[in-house]
């Protein structure tokens, strides 16, 4: 099998080529910047090109492009792919890419999948994917890499394009917009170092989760971010109890304090048992000590 990765040049693009690689798959790199792809090419060492038709050599093609740009890529390498390939996906999104892929790929075998991690992932162990396949066909193809992806460590989900968005606009997008506002607050009262400094371990998960945050690459978290649909009634819904929590706090009110934190342990507690550990758990991811 030999395999094309549009986008190979990119972060994720080059962990999927490392990963194939290990496999003792051929793996080619498509890209439009040649800067890139010859960093790439060295760094790798396999085969790197800006030329799409090289796709027509391929039995498989992975989609490791930006959200914002996917339809103009996808509409112009329909020119290129052919009828018996199979083309997937890797964006954070699925239900536009699929719907896009549908449309310019007719004929095509496509797949939208989503690795729920980032290229710096040392293997897929312990890692989640998830398929989204919307035919028998897809389905037939989904169960056949969750087998090969399984086998190799990773836990792996099947559902609806859907489906996986009204997930991700919580799982990525709340946490994200968390993440980035209390960066933005907290960078805000320009006195970071010495919060640190007096910093208990609750602190530094939260600056551990806003650096991660804001270290990554900022088109990437606006594209996932305008692109869920469901994330703005669930943005509108945390700032609507923020409004809550802050009116109990500048009124005092301790005891509806008491009672409304009791009630939502109580109801974690039967929707994810066991989060009587979370603040160990909190305290290695923050090297507490």
């Amino acid at each position: 099998m030999k395999v094309a990765i549009v986008g190979g040049a990119g972060k994720m693009g080059k962990w999927i080529a490392r990963f194939l690689l290990a496999e003792k798959i051929d793996v080619i790199i498509i890209g439009s910047n040649e800067d890139r792809l010859s960093d790439a090419r060295k760094e790798l060492h396999v085969e790197g090109t800006t030329d799409p038709a090289a796709m027509s050599l391929v039995d498989l093609i992975i989609l490791s492009v930006p959200i914002a740009s996917f339809e103009l890529i996808v509409k112009e390498l329909s020119h290129f792919v052919k009828k018996d390939q199979t083309v997937i996906d890797i964006t954070s999104v699925k239900v536009m890419p699929v719907e896009v892929m549908h449309r310019y790929l007719a004929g095509c075998l496509v797949l939208g999948a989503h690795p729920i991690f980032g290229p710096g992932a040392n293997g897929l162990e312990g890692h989640n994917v998830v398929l989204t396949p919307i035919s028998d066909t897809e389905k037939t193809l989904a169960e056949q890499a969750k087998a090969f992806l399984e086998k190799r460590g990773a836990h792996v989900e099947l559902m609806t394009p859907a489906e996986h968005d009204r997930l991700m606009a919580v799982v990525l997008g709340l946490a994200h917009y968390i993440a980035i506002v209390a960066g933005d607050t907290l960078l805000g009262l320009d006195s970071l170092a010495d919060m640190e400094l007096a910093s208990g371990v609750t602190f530094r998960a939260l600056m551990t989760l806003v650096a991660s945050v804001l270290n990554e690459d900022p088109s990437l978290y606006a594209s996932i971010q305008t692109n869920l649909p469901e994330l703005p009634s669930i943005q509108k819904d945390f700032i609507d109890k923020a409004s809550q929590w802050a009116e109990m706090v500048n009124q005092k009110d301790t005891a509806r304090f008491i009672q409304r934190m009791t009630a939502l342990r109580n109801k974690l507690e039967l929707s994810a048992p066991g989060g009587s550990q979370a603040y160990q758990d909190m305290y290695r991811i923050a090297g507490g000590r």
